[in-house]
């Protein structure tokens, strides 16, 4: 190379022109200012968060403050705590607490159920056997969710195949005992506060096994083997050393399924009785009822639980298992 050129080479500039024309333009000062360009690509979703999802949100929870004339039936839209007292009726109460306790239950057995599933998932299962057990988890979630219910109906009914099956085993008389009972029972698993768990269980169960799952993952195994060395039967192992390095994986798993057992009400409406949940409250009262105050003020409950809950669980760290 000659002495002028490697001068010139020298010379030139660090940083080149910038570009002529409108996208020249546009390209010089994202390049300059990236913030802004962040700023473009974010503005479009926080958009739609913000008035579409969060904007809709606030509307109805604004009805919340509103109350129903008793003589015309029209909504008086004048600020007031009335629609929230209408909670503390014996039967909206009873709504309340019917769907809290579904969803303590229903978390509660996932987490029984999921735990032995995703601990032989994270210890034992390689290779080909650790993607038939993801694929065995998802495959459930790829079906039509009313499908899947529409199916758990048939199976629970008095004519279904489980009926069948324990007539087939003598064990009749079990179920009969069972659905004799106040509450949980009913003239079939199909309109009964049982069936409606055990749909429930079956339709989050994924949504707990795999934060559980990804939380044993993380456990050492050496830490187990030490627990065994230094004489720990295995329940004072899973007891003093599972459970609590699992522990936020299971209230993160918990965080879907209590969630969603509050909000739902399309399992409740097709299997169950006719005594209702939050879902189904909110539903009627907009619908049929027309009575949209005392719907917005249900909405707040599951609301509030799961601030406390998501407040809860942060603490224990459960994000830290999503």
């Amino acid at each position: 190379m000659s002495l002028d050129a490697a001068m010139v080479r020298a010379t030139a500039p660090a940083i080149l022109p910038g570009s002529g024309g409108l996208r020249g333009a546009l390209s010089d000062l994202f390049w300059r200012k990236p913030k802004v360009l962040l700023l473009l690509m974010l503005l479009p979703p926080v958009l739609w968060l913000g008035i579409v999802y969060i904007g809709s949100l606030f509307a109805l929870l604004a009805q919340s403050f509103f109350s129903i004339d008793e003589f015309s039936g029209l909504i008086d839209r004048e600020f007031t705590l009335k629609t929230y007292g209408d909670l503390f009726q014996a039967a909206n109460l009873d709504i309340i607490l019917r769907t809290v306790t579904m969803a303590a239950l229903v978390t509660l057995a996932s987490a029984v159920i999921a735990f032995p599933i995703a601990y032989y998932a994270a210890r034992y299962a390689r290779g080909r056997w650790k993607a038939l057990f993801y694929l065995g988890i998802m495959l459930p979630l790829w079906s039509s969710y009313l499908v899947k219910i529409y199916a758990w109906k048939l199976i629970l009914a008095k004519e279904g195949i489980l009926t069948w099956l324990l007539a087939k085993l003598h064990l009749l008389w079990v179920l009969d005992a069972w659905l004799s009972l106040p509450i949980v029972g009913g003239n079939s698993l199909s309109v009964s506060f049982t069936g409606t768990f055990i749909v429930f269980v079956y339709v989050w169960l994924p949504f707990m096994i795999l934060p559980v799952q990804a939380a044993l993952e993380r456990v050492p195994g050496n830490l187990v083997e030490a627990s065994s060395d230094l004489g720990a039967s295995p329940g004072q192992t899973f007891r003093n050393v599972l459970f609590p390095l699992a522990l936020p994986g299971i209230v993160a798993g918990s965080i879907f399924t209590f969630s969603l057992t509050l909000g739902d009400y399309i399992i409740p409406q097709i299997i169950g009785t006719s005594r209702l949940f939050i879902g189904q409250a909110v539903y009627s009262q907009q619908g049929t009822a027309g009575n949209i105050p005392l719907a917005a003020a249900f909405t707040v409950v599951p609301i509030v639980i799961m601030g406390f809950y998501l407040w809860g669980a942060k603490r224990m760290g459960a994000f830290d298992a999503l």
